[in-house]
């Protein structure tokens, strides 16, 4: 019979560059455990991407100096760990996990491959290591692979070859939608190349855009998966291995897939809001289905208390939104006010004489965005934008009207995905008005307006987007789906030309693999869109 190995999972939440932070967080998981070894997430140490910041000497320094610390403040410690953390190493800069035992970094490894294409770009700022040796601890011969090295075969063939007994990935993977399918069918194939047992432990979190779940999870040689973490929320697990077994706690069963959206909505505004210090948030609330979620995200995320909702009327606006904010902001028991923006609407017709249109329209959700930011200056409440990507694709939005905020939870959702979402809410009691969610939606900027006025239903818009957007898509291939030319080409063309919108939209929850920003990199001066037609 084999040796026995204990490990403990740290599936913690650090924050990027709160390095003395992380590290007492990390220290008082290490110094509780009985454990052989505490495995910590990918860059647990400095937060993860930590991007730029690695590129500072200052950053580096105060790296160096916290390893140093954990290593004399560990030194009595039952327990060894693996910390992962950037690292120089002959004056390169690595991604790096230490093994630190008895206050000392007796083996250190690198990862080899770097990813380099979505919201990753760790080619600009590590060196890719050398395929990872074995690391001997306790009698056993440990296989260390960084995140992407699991995705990869030559690493787990390189330290099979090596003897290894057992693989373990410490990993900062964010989430997108099915991303948890996704990593389980990669560390099967590493196991169905190997024959060795995994152990996968990543953070959870948000980090502006991104938003960590966690879930980690254990594999026995046979890629039978005989442990799963918990989503979005941090824990310990403490599991032992012996000839080639594992025992583990009883597992935490899943979220469905629309509960995982929305779970993953929640984090990632509440550790926006936390992480930067804002009190609290405050949002349009227009009686219409987008705020009226957001809404109820930040209520899930912050508490009722520190959801501030401003009900800003026109002479446009229905009685029927009048109460539906109204009682959507009652029902989540948030602070609620009411504005009325006439007298803006007068002074800017008195400025502007003659002004009718879309600019007419448009100054009344500027003098909306106005009100919001003044409230939010006044009060140092962050505004909550409300936009969703249907709508920010065709450039369905405002410029510093309801575009304007510090984030926004909606940012990656179709608007079909809001709707499914405001239901799903209301499973267990109705929050969001159901009139809310059952009438047209309209921006109420002018008399009997709704947005299929300007735009194509959204079940349909929806469908044509997530075809050019998610899978690039060409014009006979989406109309093959059954979309009309005309419809297809139009919508190309809103896509295309609302590029520079875009760019000025604020930050907001990613939960597609080709979220607007650093996944989906398109230049603002384009005219191959002139081209689609032809």
């Amino acid at each position: 019979m084999s040796k026995l190995l204990t490990l403990r999972l740290a599936q913690l939440n650090p924050t990027v560059g709160d390095i003395a932070g992380n590290a007492e967080k990390m220290l008082e998981v290490w110094r509780q455990s009985e454990s052989d070894l505490v495995v910590f997430a990918e860059m647990a140490l400095c937060g993860y991407p930590p991007e730029d910041l690695v590129l500072k000497p200052a950053f580096i320094s105060s790296i160096e100096t916290h390893i140093e610390k954990l290593c004399t403040d560990s030194a009595n410690f039952k327990s060894a760990a693996l910390i992962s953390t950037p690292w120089v190493i002959d004056d390169k800069t690595y991604n790096a996990v230490h093994l630190i035992e008895n206050g000392k970094i007796t083996a250190t490894r690198t990862k080899h491959h770097l990813p380099n294409e979505g919201v990753f770009d760790e080619l600009r700022i590590f060196e890719p290591g050398p395929l990872p040796d074995p690391v001997d601890f306790r009698g056993h011969s440990l296989g260390i692979m960084i995140c992407r090295d699991m995705w990869f075969p030559d690493v787990a063939a390189h330290l099979k070859d090596r003897n290894v007994e057992i693989l373990i990935v410490p990993n900062g993977s964010p989430f997108t939608t099915k991303k948890s399918q996704d990593r389980q069918e990669k560390a099967r194939e590493c196991i169905k190349t190997t024959g060795l047992p995994l152990v996968y432990v990543n953070q959870i979190g948000g980090q502006d855009e991104l938003v960590f779940d966690g879930g980690s999870f254990v594999m026995d040689g046979s890629g039978e998966q005989v442990f799963q973490g918990a989503e979005f929320a941090e824990a310990t697990y403490d599991i032992e291995f012996s000839g080639g077994k594992f025992t583990c706690p009883e597992s935490i069963p899943q979220y469905s897939e629309t509960e995982e959206l929305y779970q993953a909505l929640v984090l990632g505004l509440r550790d926006y809001i936390t992480k930067n210090g804002f009190p609290g948030v405050l949002l349009g609330l227009s009686g219409g289905i987008d705020s009226a979620l957001s809404a109820a995200i930040a209520v899930d995320a912050l508490g009722a208390d520190k959801v501030y909702c401003v009900m800003m009327p026109s002479p446009f606006t229905s009685e029927d939104s009048l109460e539906d904010a109204r009682g959507c902001a009652e029902a989540l028991g948030c602070n609620y006010d009411t504005m009325p923006i006439d007298q803006a609407m007068g002074a800017f017709t008195t400025i502007i004489p003659g002004l009718s249109g879309i600019a007419h329209e448009n100054m009344q959700s500027r003098a909306r965005g106005l009100i919001l930011m003044a409230l939010s200056n006044s009060t140092g409440n962050m505004v909550l934008s409300t936009g969703n990507k249907s709508e920010m694709a065709v450039g369905y939005a405002t410029l510093y009207g309801d575009m304007c905020g510090g984030f926004n939870a909606l940012k990656d959702l179709y608007k079909g995905q809001v709707y499914a979402l405001s239901e799903w809410r209301n499973r267990e009691g109705e929050v969001i008005p159901k009139r809310i969610i059952t009438k047209a939606p309209t921006a109420e900027l002018k008399d009997n307006q709704t947005d299929q006025d300007s735009l194509p239903e959204y079940e349909t818009l929806d469908d044509i987007l997530e075809c050019l957007i998610e899978h690039e898509m060409d014009t006979a291939e989406i109309c093959a789906r059954g979309h009309d030319e005309t419809v297809v080409t139009r919508v190309w063309k809103m896509l295309d030309a609302a590029e520079y919108k875009r760019r000025q939209a604020p930050p907001g929850v990613k939960i597609t693999s080709r979220a607007f920003g650093r996944d989906r990199r398109y230049p603002i001066t384009n005219h191959f869109g002139k081209n689609i037609e032809k």
